[in-house]
């Protein structure tokens, strides 16, 4: 028995067998001339997935073009869009190819795909700039706020030089694809994204903000939206810790900047990291970590510092300036108090881009700002800190103490994260951030409140016993749980 490729188009010589084959059930036709042995799945599903296989056995040498040409994927409405010197219109299961007339193959520019061509990328900016009559309601051209996204991204990931790259190629093919126009257009909107031109046309927000030189990330920009909403949907309990008993106070405020920096791997026993604070001396034989501690207690010790929020975005901006420029005093090669210049990551995260931080800032704060309670608004600082890392390092600490202010500004218990729970309390904020999911997030920061407004801090001995009786010093490798305080 005659076995049959995939996909294969019939041919005069052919005809009898593939006949014969149809009805023997080994083949079946998906359109003109167009057949294939995949009798499982449905023909629709076949088209779908080797649709550009199959552009390149029924009109090879067509260019893939316009919304295509950048997609790379079917389109919404199912088509696909390409170049030839005619029009015609294909229909198969699932799929819609649209030919169009127009220029020919650039060569050397236009890339092979197959026995396919593909419109270059600078060619593919033009296209999709030129006039477009809308077919059933789905144009052949990206519209223009995709095409600002696009080109913002390339700015954002690949820099300036890529962008004017771009540009310069652009405007070497416009001539011979006679897109005089559209080039002009494009010239545009790149020089008003990088600020050299006029804003006023732009349409996507995001390339607005970077045309005032202040983009931001989309990505972390979605993740700030899911979390406020989840945030303003919800009340959470209320668990009072005013400032009455300074003592109470300082001693609580030490617990946090002990823990705040256990958890990011800076180790003291309890006991050395008492006679740190109380001392104001640092080891001398590990200096910096003991400037850590010091730093982030005189931060969150501070009762002017951690009753002041911020009311507006400069503040914002100040306030972590300040606050980490003081937490990490003793760290001058870190740059304490200046936004990071070179990209930054934890493991496979990679954080904000320096170039989008300020933005991506400016974004987050329109986020926090409509939040009233304070779980709400400190849960939403932390997690806009976190999620950008806009300093070189000391970025958890920094995030941990706007969160506490906003807690502490409002009478509440802080959110303090024993050494034991941080697995669980990393795994929330990964959830978070990797799969937009606060689920986690807000269960175990509402958990480790719950903990701290449970203990009495007026004796830091007593309370020093409360901590270590439920395992609050463990390490997640010792394979103990936080055990709850009575009430």
């Amino acid at each position: 028995m005659k076995k049959f490729p995939l996909l294969f188009v019939s041919s005069t010589e052919q005809s009898a067998d593939i006949s014969r084959a149809v009805k023997a059930g080994q083949v079946r036709k998906l359109g003109p001339r167009l057949y294939t042995s995949n009798l499982k799945d449905a023909p629709d599903q076949v088209v779908r997935q080797n649709c550009f296989q199959i552009l390149s056995l029924i009109l090879p040498g067509v260019i893939v073009s316009h919304r295509s040409a950048i997609e790379n994927r079917i389109s919404p409405d199912g088509r696909i869009y390409v170049t030839a010197d005619y029009s015609r219109i294909l229909n198969l299961p699932g799929l819609e190819i649209v030919v169009m007339k127009g220029p020919g193959r650039i060569p050397d520019r236009d890339m092979p795909l197959l026995h396919l061509f593909t419109s270059c990328r600078e060619r593919a900016y033009l296209e999709n700039l030129s006039l477009s009559r809308d077919r059933g309601g789905e144009p052949k051209n990206l519209s223009r706020v995709e095409l600002e996204e696009r080109l913002v991204g390339i700015l954002d990931n690949s820099g300036a030089d890529a962008l004017n790259g771009l540009r310069d190629r652009a405007k070497e093919i416009a001539t011979v694809l006679d897109m005089e126009a559209e080039f002009r257009k494009f010239d545009h909107i790149i020089g008003a994204i990088q600020g050299t031109r006029e804003a006023h046309e732009l349409v996507s927000p995001r390339s607005v903000a970077r045309s005032m030189h202040e983009g931001y990330d989309p990505k972390a920009v979605e993740r700030f939206a899911t979390l406020r909403s989840i945030l303003a949907s919800q009340s959470f309990r209320l668990r009072p810790m005013p400032i009455e008993n300074l003592k109470t106070f300082y001693n609580m405020a030490f617990f946090d900047a002990y823990f705040s920096n256990f958890i990011e791997g800076t180790e003291f026993e309890v006991e050395e990291a008492r006679k740190i604070v109380d001392s104001g001396i640092v080891p001398a034989d590990r200096p910096a970590d003991g400037h850590d501690i010091l730093g982030t207690y005189r931060v969150v010790g501070s009762i002017d510092d951690m009753t002041t929020t911020p009311k507006d975005f400069d503040q914002f901006l100040n306030l972590l300036a300040t606050r980490h420029a003081i937490i990490l005093e003793g760290r001058p090669d870190k740059q304490p108090g200046r936004f990071k210049e070179k990209p930054n990551m934890a493991g496979a995260t990679r954080f904000v881009e320096p170039t989008l931080v300020r933005g991506t800032l400016r974004q987050g704060f329109e986020f926090y700002r409509g939040l009233e309670e304070p779980f709400a608004r400190a849960l939403a600082i932390f997690f806009i800190v976190s999620d950008i890392h806009p300093f070189n390092d000391g970025n958890g600490r920094l995030a941990r103490a706007m969160m506490n202010s906003e807690l502490v500004a409002k009478g509440e218990a802080r959110i303090i994260i024993p050494s034991v729970f941080r697995s669980e309390y990393i795994a929330g904020i990964k959830r978070m951030t990797r799969e937009s999911d606060p689920t986690a997030f807000i269960k175990q920061h509402a958990h480790a409140q719950e903990f701290a407004s449970r203990i009495d801090f007026l004796d830091i001995d007593a309370a020093i016993e409360t901590l270590r009786g439920c395992n609050a010093f463990a390490k997640p490798e010792d394979g103990l749980v936080l055990q709850m305080p009575a009430t």
